[in-house]
């Protein structure tokens, strides 16, 4: 027998003072048997980064052809595709060429390091991709907010920084921008 999805229920105040946007929204997510916490949560720090009311999750893991994160335009095309993890270059033409803007949320420090090493002149050439780092300590401080399956945060976005909290944690988190249009 297969093992199922894990269901997480996040209710997220956006404040994006740098886009002057500001959205409330209940998000399902369905953490993959093979996905870690870490993973998961990156995948909604990466939604509210780009909050949009039309931005969502697909089924990640479970579909090679479609990002983690798509913002879809009225016609069906891709306006804004967020993929996670180190992908291969042919992974990344197919996202920059099939979509106006492409994010890209890269995590693991050792791997993501010596990634970028051997794939940013390549990066470079796709002029819709940018490039986002997280550390391995705040990932795992991201990781702190999944305690349970159902989570209320605010986050609050101004000059590069994401502020995010719930009940009972408060943190800073500082992507660093290794590539953008």
């Amino acid at each position: 027998m297969a093992l199922k999805a894990t269901i997480y229920k996040a209710t997220v105040n956006v404040a994006d003072l740098d886009r002057n946007q500001f959205l409330d929204a209940t998000l399902t997510l369905a953490r993959h048997p093979s996905e870690t916490q870490e993973r998961m949560m990156l995948r909604l720090l990466a939604w509210i980064k780009y909050a949009d009311e039309r931005l969502q999750f697909t089924r990640g893991l479970s579909a090679e052809d479609e990002p983690e994160v798509w913002l879809r335009n009225d016609y069906l095309g891709i306006d804004l595709w967020i993929e996670l993890g180190l992908p291969d270059e042919k992974r990344l033409k197919k996202a920059c060429t099939q979509a106006k803007d492409v994010a890209l949320f890269a995590y693991n420090s050792r791997a993501a390091q010596i990634w970028w090493q051997q794939n940013q002149n390549r990066c470079a050439s796709f002029d819709n991709l940018s490039v986002w780092y997280l550390d391995d300590e705040q990932l795992a401080a991201l990781s702190a907010f999944a305690n349970d399956r159902t989570m209320t945060l605010q986050a609050t976005l101004q000059d590069g920084a994401i502020w995010l909290s719930d009940d009972t944690n408060n943190r800073e988190i500082h992507l660093e921008a290794w590539q953008q249009p």
